[in-house]
């Protein structure tokens, strides 16, 4: 069975350390200390650009969103409760912003097929063969169709439940399934073709 590892959540005791700088940062941005911010960034840029490009199956498009996350992050730090770890809040902030990016985009051209996402079966490497199976999952998962790609990155790598999932895409759980097999069963197929 192909199974794809959650990010666990952070509970190291550099996790304290990390919230505690965390959140003296955001104090200082949110009075307007743009230094601060760009800490920030410069600490949850990396991780979250990988979300959104499991998200979106596209580079360039990962990168704009990541900016849109983090302009909305700027613009809503008066806001932050501090109830939560900054990254946390950060992370939900950019899964929503590519969420509500592929429900703008729901229509025909959701639909297509990007190039860029295909490239990974018609791509060899010098040696005229793969080199990870790593990179090839990752190639794999962008080259699925856009809602079920979203469905298998948010249950699969990020741990929603369909309940969530079904509520975020406004869609039926029962789609939310339906997508999750599809997936799956595209990833399989695509990885066994190239592994054989």
């Amino acid at each position: 069975m192909l199974s794809l590892a959650v990010n666990p959540a952070t509970t190291s005791p550099g996790a304290s350390a990390t919230r505690d700088e965390d959140h003296a940062l955001v104090r200082a941005a949110g009075e307007g200390d743009v230094r601060a911010f760009e800490q920030l960034y410069r600490r949850h840029s990396a991780r979250l650009f990988a979300v959104l490009r499991r998200l979106c199956g596209q580079e360039a498009r990962a990168e704009e969103l990541l900016q849109d996350a983090f302009v909305r992050a700027w613009q809503a730090l008066p806001g932050f409760r501090f109830e939560s770890a900054f990254g946390t809040w950060l992370h939900r902030l950019a899964v929503n912003t590519a969420l509500m990016d592929l429900r703008a985009r729901r229509g025909a051209e959701a639909l297509e097929t990007d190039d860029e996402a295909l490239a990974w079966q018609a791509t060899p490497d010098s040696a005229g063969h793969r080199t990870a199976l790593g990179l090839d999952l990752e190639r794999a998962v962008a080259s699925l169709p856009p809602r079920a790609r979203a469905v298998l990155v948010l249950y699969d790598i990020e741990g929603w439940t369909h309940d969530e999932i079904a509520t975020e895409l406004g869609m039926a759980v029962g789609s939310s399934k339906a997508q999750l097999h599809r997936a799956r069963q595209l990833l399989r197929t695509r990885l066994g073709e190239d592994h054989e």
